[in-house]
């Protein structure tokens, strides 16, 4: 397993059926990076409760707002005209490129909060659900697909 945590979503993103899940899920109002670290924290055996998910909560909704989600939106704008236009084509790949530094960012101060957080015997397998929200309910074959990637880290 790796031990930071951008190094293990790289792992776990690039598996099979991951991006989509996570596609899934991201569409469903969860946020990618906050259940990579869940997966994460599981993988780890760190106990979940509603403190420590509201601290991960609390640092990820701004970040997400006002940083990801601008750059993810402007990204996805220039799609379709990009296929046409090199210029637009190379501005959206240097979009993409700081959208996935700002999530990389993001990732980086969730393992700083979260990595001091002790692991026990017992664990927690219920990041997944508290941290995807009202997401996890439809989703629950996506969360599946998630930890099943997770466990071969």
């Amino acid at each position: 397993m790796s031990s930071d945590l951008w190094s293990f979503a790289l792992n776990v993103y690039a598996r099979p059926g991951v991006e989509d899940a996570c596609l899934r899920l991201q569409t469903a109002g969860a946020n990618v990076c906050l259940l990579l670290c869940g997966l994460w924290l599981e993988q780890r055996a760190v106990t979940c409760d509603e403190q420590r998910v509201s601290l991960l909560r609390t640092l990820t909704e701004p970040w997400d707002a006002e940083v990801v989600q601008p750059l993810r939106t402007l990204r996805m704008q220039w799609k379709t005209r990009a296929v046409d236009d090199a210029v637009l084509k190379g501005m959206r790949e240097q979009i993409k490129s700081h959208e996935l530094e700002a999530e990389r960012a993001l990732l980086s101060r969730l393992e700083g909060v979260a990595q001091a957080w002790a692991r026990n015997a017992a664990g927690s397998t219920t990041w997944l659900e508290e941290l995807a929200g009202a997401a996890a309910s439809p989703n629950r074959d996506a969360l599946q697909v998630l930890r099943v990637a997770a466990t071969g880290t």
